[in-house]
């Protein structure tokens, strides 16, 4: 049911939101994707079929126009979620946690969800699914629609800046605003991308529970670089495996396509590698080597190698990488640069040894990478609420009952391929559900 306008009182707040007299049972802090899932999810209690009231549901954003980024991601298509998702693809807080998560909502039910308010999805060749439209708009619009059908009662240009528990009820507080909740669920997002309105400000309400909050920095960010040669191949694509190594030691790996930028390297690869570099700080404390060859080994690459030098003997270096290989012209040329070799030196003249060490560097060659551009173009944020302080099973805090969390407020992050928006839905749904069976007494 809708919640009961209150009677003014001229000794509250200027924009008070309340139940009439009560408060409302449950207040969702954060109108992006995790927020409209959890609202939907704690709505969808059927009072036929648990035989209580529903719950009464408040939704509240700091922006007028929520849905900021599921309006921009997947260059504004919204990927949704992907055909396979597991625990290896986050990192983060413990697997186990995200594994019990992951299957309490899965991808399967997120498509039957979708398909459910409206947005049909189509699968991409790489396992990527998108609404059918090719646009965000039709996710947000379908969730919102949702929502109000569910009977959500959603207030934007609200910031919520502290909330604190007295007694058995939560009252959230802004400017000019006051709101009462039995239960509260924090959605407030990260860091990235602030202008969405992701000010961090959730964590700082997290903290003034008692929350320990884990490193936060920019994942899913472009990585920079001042090597004027590879700013030089802005617009150049081409698949690529990433290695990181920290203080001497392999740490991670990610393949995929890389972008030549005029201030670095994007594209998935780079993205995906980013939380690494962002998380390391100093630059001599990392390296990261590129293999623009993936899925080659040395001696299988220097065997092309040879057999293309003993059929075309008089054919340039360059030759191999752009005709054998099919590598970009302008890559080609960069690359040989780098590694002081002419592009023009005929096959037949490269000696085994010469050859074995452009096989080599092909395959391992140290990007040099002082950082990462940072929030301002990161699509999620590393870091968070400390998993080891929230229940897996329903995403309540450990440390203060009735208060829940869902999205990239935790320590999660996903690799690029809709994996982020999964864990919200997931997140979100268990949250919702949670929430809602504690407030009609099913818990």
């Amino acid at each position: 049911m809708n919640p009961r306008p209150s009677k003014r009182n001229p000794n509250r707040p200027k924009g008070i939101l309340m139940n009439g007299v009560l408060p409302f049972d449950i207040a969702v802090v954060g109108a992006g994707a995790a927020g409209l899932m959890t609202a939907i999810a704690a709505s969808s209690v059927s009072s036929a079929v648990t035989g209580r009231k529903k719950p009464s549901v408040l939704l509240l954003d700091s922006r007028k126009k929520i849905g900021a980024k599921i309006l921009m991601s997947g260059g504004t298509r919204c990927n949704v979620t992907n055909t396979r998702v597991l625990p290896s693809d986050y990192e983060g807080g413990p697997k186990h946690f995200v594994k019990h998560v992951l299957e309490a909502f899965t991808p399967e039910e997120t498509r039957a969800f979708f398909e459910a308010i409206g947005v049909p999805l189509i699968l991409e060749p790489t396992g990527k699914y998108f609404p059918a439209t090719h646009s965000g708009k039709t996710v947000l619009e379908a969730l919102i629609k949702e929502a109000e059908r569910l009977s959500v009662k959603l207030e934007t240009g609200v910031l919520v800046r502290n909330i604190k528990k007295e007694g058995p009820h939560f009252i959230l507080k802004g400017e000019n605003f006051e709101a009462h909740a039995e239960r509260v669920v924090l959605t407030t997002g990260g860091l990235s991308y602030p202008e969405t309105g992701s000010d961090g400000t959730g964590f700082l309400i997290a903290k003034s529970f008692g929350h320990s909050l884990v490193k936060r920095t920019p994942a899913l960010t472009p990585l920079t670089t001042p090597d004027a040669d590879w700013q030089v191949l802005s617009g150049v694509s081409l698949e690529v495996k990433l290695s990181f190594f920290e203080n001497g030691k392999k740490k991670a790996e990610r393949g995929g396509a890389m972008l030549f930028t005029h201030f670095g390297f994007s594209g998935p690869a780079a993205l995906d590698i980013s939380r690494f570099v962002a998380g390391c700080g100093a630059p001599d404390r990392y390296e990261i080597r590129a293999s623009f060859f993936p899925g080659e080994t040395e001696e299988g690459l220097k065997k092309r190698f040879e057999d293309v030098r003993r059929e075309h003997p008089g054919k340039h270096v360059k030759s191999f990488f752009t005709e054998t290989l099919g590598l970009p012209e302008r890559f080609a040329e960069a690359f040989l640069k780098k590694i002081n070799a002419d592009s023009r030196t005929p096959l037949e003249q490269c000696g085994a040894r010469g050859a074995g060490r452009l096989i080599h560097l092909f395959l391992n060659y140290p990007l040099e990478v002082t950082g990462v551009v940072g929030y301002k173009k990161a699509e999620v944020t590393a870091g968070g609420v400390d998993l080891k302080e929230a229940n897996f099973s329903t995403m309540e805090s450990k440390l203060v009952p009735g208060l829940y969390f869902a999205g990239e407020i935790l320590d999660v992050d996903g690799r690029i391929g809709g994996f982020n928006f999964q864990w919200s839905w997931s997140s979100g749904t268990v949250a919702g559900r949670s929430v809602a069976a504690a407030a009609v007494g099913l818990d």
